[in-house]
């Protein structure tokens, strides 16, 4: 079965970019599908869908961190915010090419 989630993060479309430009065009191993909107009051919220949560762990761990956090150390400094909250989503049909 799928794992899936959402999770708002208080990110714009140039924070964005950054990130997408930090992990390079290589598609992550087990990603279904992730999709990042425009919040109307503010910040993204990203729908994610993976083969697995292990294939979700182990991008994050591997990929996604260094890059997010080396973006979050020019705001912050040592003292990263913490991650935003994922909300596990329950996948019914995944139609994707």
């Amino acid at each position: 079965m799928p794992y899936a989630f959402v999770q708002d993060v208080p990110a714009d479309a140039a924070m964005y970019q950054r990130i997408v430009d930090g992990l390079g065009p290589e598609t992550a191993p087990g990603l279904i599908a992730h999709v990042a909107i425009v919040r109307p009051e503010g910040g993204l919220r990203y729908v994610d869908v993976w083969e697995s949560e292990a294939d979700w762990d182990r991008f994050a761990e591997e990929r996604l961190h260094p890059v997010v956090h080396a973006i979050l150390a020019e705001i912050f400094g040592d003292d990263l915010p913490p991650e935003p909250e994922r909300t596990e989503i329950d996948v019914l049909h995944v139609w994707a090419p």
